[in-house]
């Protein structure tokens, strides 16, 4: 049986977890022991994934690292159901939607959870970054709207790729206070999103999970954390206004970036 390497909380794992599901599938899921420590004991999770990121998904022999690869592999290998269109321009489109919520929309609740779960940010700092999380994921919220235009799912007719890819992060957005406007062509996709088992599942293990957390500012505090700053968020903290938190974060060493490959 297949084998991901998760966390709850990712919208990454969430993607590859619901690709799984949509296409029947089977697999189990684990956390990594230490996951975000910054020194991940789980041997299994480590060997030949040296940026030490989820998902990871085990087939047998093979090992292939990032949510993207992961579904190309899923669709290769298990191209019945089909979640890419027919039409080439069309697949194109899919996985241009997903690049943009994997980089630019997760850079902001990402953020998000930076300031009012990690405590980094407060007083007018703080309320600068929020407004401007709550002005870019409106902006991406109207982006989105275009690109599902009159279809009932963003890969057409039936749920596919591109759908995966995106309601992980909006239902994020949503318990954060950015859900997108009630009665919206948008609103309205993410409640038929929701409705379906395989993202119920994410989004119910991602609730859970939420409910369990420690206080998270005194773990960073502790050192027992770090905070991945890659490349899409560290550039959103510097584009709105973050940059004494990442020098700070730098200064106590309670950020971390990618691991380097040796």
């Amino acid at each position: 049986m297949i084998l991901v390497y998760e966390h709850p909380l990712s919208p990454y794992a969430q993607k590859v977890k619901i690709a799984l599901s949509e296409k029947g599938i089977p697999f189990k899921t684990h956390l990594p022991e230490r996951f975000g420590s910054g020194a991940v004991q789980d041997r299994g999770f480590t060997l030949e994934n040296e940026r030490h990121e989820v998902p990871v998904l085990i087939d047998g022999d093979v090992r292939i690292v990032d949510s993207t690869i992961i579904l190309e592999y899923l669709e290769d290998k298990w191209p019945m159901p089909s979640l890419l269109p027919k039409d080439p321009a069309e697949r194109a489109r899919a996985r241009m939607i997903e690049d943009v919520m994997d980089t630019q929309y997760e850079a902001i609740n990402w953020g998000l959870l930076e300031i009012e779960g990690f405590k980094r940010a407060i007083g007018p700092l703080r309320d600068h970054l929020l407004a401007r999380s709550a002005e870019q994921t409106t902006k991406l919220h109207g982006w989105l709207e275009r690109q599902l235009g009159d279809h009932p799912w963003f890969t057409g007719e039936r749920f596919g790729w591109a759908d995966a890819a995106v309601v992980p992060h909006l239902n994020t957005s949503a318990t954060r206070g950015n859900a997108p406007m009630t009665g919206s062509r948008l609103a309205r996709w993410l409640g038929r999103a929701n409705e379906r088992p395989s993202v119920a599942a994410c989004d119910q293990a991602a609730r859970e999970t939420m409910k369990a957390l420690p206080d998270l500012a005194a773990v960073v505090a502790s050192g027992r954390f770090k905070r991945q700053y890659r490349d899409h968020r560290l550039e959103w903290m510097l584009r709105s206004g973050g940059l004494p938190i990442v020098l700070e974060g730098m200064e106590k060493e309670t950020i971390r970036f990618s691991n380097e490959i040796a």
